[in-house]
């Protein structure tokens, strides 16, 4: 499960510490289902534990190409790392510390620490300065680096990474959740089904309607609507995408092929007043249903 890819531009260099690990206490969980919990990580350890699992799926898994430097300590990291906070999944069940009960993260950045960090991920693939220029009195997160161990590729791990967004982004005061989204490969057209029902049904409209860079855009309009079967499209959608239309998210217009992560971006535009009833219901408005 990814959700974001490789960078073409840098933040700025910056020596603040990560915002993961500024003022954190040991109260900070943010939801439990079993043996599962998900919080925000606490040490600079944890975030290094983190990029190893991320190391294990999208370079080991997926074929990612990163950097010598990467590869020889094992881990996917990038300068965003040091001003995201890290959403973290860790199963309390197996013994040792919490850098080896870790199974699944995601990397949150809020728009605030964005602007004096260099920008957004995602702004290297799709223009969404004309997106949040459009929303000035809206606050942005992006959501990005999405990944889960194998083993741990459950309804309830992903019901609790989205606990621990959701609950984050309600503490914040976060408006619109957005961040790439990646289905495997860099040929589009091996994955029309999925992309052309995407154009057609979901696309960002209106004020809501973001596109790829023109220089990297590559059309999802790959079949016509009438071709397009339903049923097979969300079958042929990865996981995580799927989850995102149940909750009501948009698409930006036009994929964007990362060859470094060996991936086709799509970008997910979920304002929070869009989020389906139905699953506001079910995390609680208040994100209390998995709530420790």
């Amino acid at each position: 499960m990814t959700l974001d890819l490789a960078p073409t531009i840098a933040p700025q260099e910056t020596a603040q510490k990560p915002a993961s690990v500024a003022g954190r206490s040991g109260t900070d969980v943010l939801g439990r289902i079993g043996n599962l919990e998900t919080r925000i990580a606490r040490s600079v350890s944890e975030i290094d534990a983190a990029q190893a699992v991320r190391y294990r799926v999208f370079a080991e898994e997926m074929n990612a190409t990163l950097s010598s430097d990467a590869v020889r300590r094992k881990r996917d990291i990038d300068a965003w790392d040091m001003v995201c906070d890290h959403l973290l999944v860790l199963d309390t069940t197996i013994e040792g510390d919490a850098e080896e009960q870790i199974v699944g993260t995601y990397r949150l950045l809020r728009q605030d620490i964005a602007a004096g960090s260099g920008g957004f991920y995602s702004q290297s693939e799709f223009d969404v300065d004309a997106l949040i220029a459009r929303h000035a009195d809206k606050r942005f997160m992006e959501l990005g680096r999405s990944c889960v161990l194998p083993a741990y590729r459950t309804k309830r791990t992903v019901e609790l990474l989205w606990q621990g967004a959701w609950a984050y982004s309600l503490r914040h005061g976060i408006d619109v959740m957005f961040g790439c989204a990646s289905f495997h490969g860099v040929v589009p057209e091996e994955h029309a089904l999925a992309l052309s029902f995407l154009h057609h049904n979901v696309l960002a409209k209106d004020e809501w309607s973001v596109s790829a860079r023109p220089e990297r855009f590559r059309t999802m309009d790959l079949m016509p609507a009438e071709g397009v079967d339903a049923r097979k499209a969300l079958v042929a959608m990865p996981p995580l995408v799927k989850g995102y239309l149940r909750l009501g998210a948009a698409i930006g217009d036009g994929a964007v092929v990362d060859h470094g992560f060996n991936t086709t971006d799509v970008l997910i535009v979920l304002p929070i007043g869009k989020i389906s009833g139905r699953y506001l219901n079910y995390y609680g408005a208040d994100a209390g249903r998995f709530a420790s």
